[in-house]
């Protein structure tokens, strides 16, 4: 259904704007009178992934870090969930990440800036046990990088701003982002591409194969030239070629089949083309080796 992402200073109070959020959520979804499609609220954080605060001590620990709560992000967008991510989210990049994540699960998207002075997170920093804190040299290094949300941009947006003494946020008005707000749908550069089967390149190379040895054959019994050959038995009736008016030589056929397989592999690999998700039957891959050998030996 949604997700929203928290962003804010380290220690600028966002946990706590975080859980109530998820409580204020779950109170409207139990409500009798609540009849939408959402059953859960799901909160994710460094916290309930166990992730430890040093690993953002240093740039290689962090990736992996980043990693583990992007994942975590993946595994729990749904349709009936709204995602709640408390987390630094201090580098617009990674915000831009979760972003076409929800895009590519077609779920709404909504972030909560925490605004709070870096010296009011100084001061709370100061107030946390020390199990709870960053190192101080992070801390302070988090405060400097850190990429402040944008309602220009549309990975940022909506974006509500929550200033740290703000006793009441709104939370009615988030209700509505995420239930009733913009939903973007997927576009060329979010949306996930169906993978081939995996015995693609087999198929491949069998059918073409096939193919060559079938107009060999045709050739060897004199009835080569100027026909029109049956590739292949259809769904939709048989798949055929017109043979050149010419004897075709068996390397000339396998140099074409070889420009054929090497132009297809990289769309195996990648599974699809820039027009698109491939078909790779048997069917499919003789019309299109047929169509190929009469372009080029006409």
């Amino acid at each position: 259904m949604a997700l929203v992402t928290i962003s804010g200073y380290p220690c600028s109070g966002k946990t706590t704007r975080a859980t109530a959020l998820k409580e204020e959520f779950e109170t409207k979804i139990k409500d009798p009178t609540y009849e939408g499609p959402i059953t859960s609220i799901v909160l994710i954080s460094d916290d309930t992934l166990s992730l430890s605060r040093d690993g953002y001590n240093d740039g290689r620990a962090e990736k992996p870090q980043r990693a583990a709560l992007f994942t975590a992000v993946q595994r729990n967008l749904a349709k009936n969930t709204v995602l709640i991510v408390d987390g630094l989210n201090y580098i617009k990049g990674f915000r831009y990440q979760m972003y076409c994540a929800a895009r590519e699960a077609n779920v709404r998207v909504a972030t909560v800036f925490i605004a709070a002075t870096a010296e009011i997170c100084r001061s709370w920093y100061q107030e946390k046990p020390e199990a709870a804190r960053y190192a101080e040299a992070t801390f302070e290094n988090l405060i400097q990088r850190y990429e402040e949300p944008s309602s220009m941009v549309r990975w940022d947006s909506p974006l509500f701003t929550i200033p740290w003494n703000e006793e009441q946020p709104p939370v009615d008005e988030i209700w509505q982002a995420v239930t009733g707000g913009l939903l973007r749908p997927p576009n060329a550069g979010t949306k996930s591409i169906p993978k081939p089967p995996s015995d693609a390149l087999q198929t491949l190379e069998t059918m073409t194969a096939t193919i060559v040895s079938e107009i060999m054959s045709n050739q060897t019994l004199g009835a080569g030239a100027g026909i029109s050959l049956k590739l292949y038995d259809g769904t939709d009736g048989p798949i055929k070629m017109q043979l050149p008016s010419r004897t075709v030589t068996l390397s000339e056929l396998q140099r074409l089949k070889r420009q054929f397989v090497m132009m297809h592999r990289k769309a195996i690999t990648q599974g699809a083309t820039e027009n698109g998700p491939v078909d790779w039957s048997e069917e499919a891959i003789a019309a299109k080796f047929g169509n190929y050998l009469e372009e080029r030996l006409g």
